[in-house]
């Protein structure tokens, strides 16, 4: 029970810091509905800069809701979500997205 609870708080401190920057939820959103992302068809798809997804996939690569599919290299990195990243979308669908 107190896993659980561990858990759920968790969630919801990634939903509180997903909600909290546009760019964040403009990328959970394109995660959503794509299994894996680069910065530029984000930044493409959303009519933002390369530079700012990029900068927000770092963000949740660094929380772990992300990983990178091809972390040797420098630029064109792909990434999907992480077994986490699954988990605050799922809490995230139909309430914010």
């Amino acid at each position: 029970m107190r896993c659980q609870l561990n858990v759920k708080s968790m969630v919801d401190d990634h939903v509180r810091w997903i909600l909290s920057v546009d760019r964040r939820l403009i990328i959970t959103e394109y995660l959503k509905k794509h299994s894996i992302g680069k910065a530029s068809d984000i930044a493409q798809a959303t009519r933002r800069s390369t530079q700012n997804m990029s900068r927000g996939l770092k963000e949740f690569e660094d929380r772990g809701l992300i990983e990178c599919l091809n972390p040797s290299k420098s630029t064109w990195k792909k990434y999907m979500l992480t077994d986490a990243g699954r988990n605050v979308i799922r809490e995230m669908d139909g309430k914010f997205i």
